[in-house]
């Protein structure tokens, strides 16, 4: 298993790596509590997400609506396949665009 990082590269943009599983994420993971700053929207790099199964995809909804109650949007940049794939399972692929 492959430990989920965050690392932020600028004001606004992250990159996320690693897993994105159930057995990766946790109550105490960046989403929840990273302060953001002043920034309107907020840009999550994938590409080196490693795996990402249901549990991942939850939460990622998750920190979304969070995210849009303080009035920031998520937009996340060369999401995978794998995870295209359970957006589209899920019917939810439109709440990232």
């Amino acid at each position: 298993m492959t430990k989920l990082a965050v690392t932020q590269l600028g004001e606004q943009q992250f990159k996320v790596s690693g897993e994105l599983t159930r057995n990766s994420i946790g109550d105490d993971q960046f989403l929840n509590k990273q302060a953001l700053n002043e920034h309107k929207t907020c840009y999550f790099d994938l590409c080196e997400l490693t795996r990402v199964d249901t549990a991942g995809l939850a939460w990622l909804i998750h920190s979304f609506a969070q995210f849009k109650q303080q009035g920031i949007h998520l937009e996340l940049q060369n999401i995978p396949e794998q995870l295209q794939n359970l957006m589209q399972l899920g019917h939810v692929t439109t709440l990232f665009e």
